[in-house]
């Protein structure tokens, strides 16, 4: 049997700590490996707990998650961070994406998919649901975009249209519909974008849309 998923639990409030500890612990194949009550503690908890993936709260007291999730990712380079957030969020959650985390969540998210979300993320995936995507997406709309951003003169006609599609939140199936192409073919165009972009995931390949005016 595989090792299970170690998860550090980063959130100000107790109850809500032990409200996922009960979801967790659930899963056979998830174990809550620590916990912290606020972003100082972060580097420390990740440190003795030396986890899979962080669920990290984005509001708390003294340092916020945004800052916890740089700090975590400057020492460990390597951590695995999903934001937890309501929608109100937007902007934090925004900055969290920039400063490295794989995804974010909101609260109310189902104990099933909370454990399939740390599974993906656990196996090297990035976290961004499509139905969630469109809403935080338009809100980041709202946001002034960085000065400077310039299209990457390697990228296709057809890849801008796939890249503004993914920027919107659209699967590989619902962009395949789109475009009129396959979805294995949609999904060959995705990795080329990541690989011309520089960036690691569809989530930051949809935050590099929006700098660049594409959504």
């Amino acid at each position: 049997m595989a090792d299970p998923i170690r998860v550090l639990l980063v959130d100000d409030q107790r109850l809500m700590r032990e409200g996922l500890r009960i979801l967790l612990e659930l899963e056979p194949d998830l174990e809550v490996a620590g916990e912290a009550d606020d972003g100082e503690a972060v580097l420390e908890a990740y440190a003795a707990a030396e986890p899979d993936v962080v669920l990290m709260d984005v509001r708390m007291p003294g340092m916020d998650g945004v800052e916890a999730t740089r700090r975590l990712r400057d020492r460990w380079p390597q951590a695995r961070v999903i934001i937890l957030t309501t929608f109100d969020d937007d902007e934090y959650v925004f900055e969290g994406l920039r400063a490295g985390a794989r995804g974010y969540l909101l609260k109310d998210v189902s104990g099933h998919d909370l454990a399939e979300a740390i599974r993906q993320v656990a196996a090297g995936g990035a976290l961004i649901e499509p139905s969630v995507a469109r809403k935080v997406l338009a809100e980041f709309s709202r946001l002034p975009r960085p000065p400077g951003a310039t299209l990457p003169e390697e990228l296709s006609d057809r890849e801008l249209e796939i890249l503004r599609l993914l920027g919107r939140g659209l699967t590989n199936r619902e962009i395949a519909l789109r475009v009129s192409l396959a979805e294995g073919t949609v999904k060959n165009y995705v990795t080329n974008i990541l690989q011309k972009l520089g960036t690691r995931d569809r989530t930051q390949a949809a935050l590099r849309a929006r700098e660049l005016g594409l959504i």
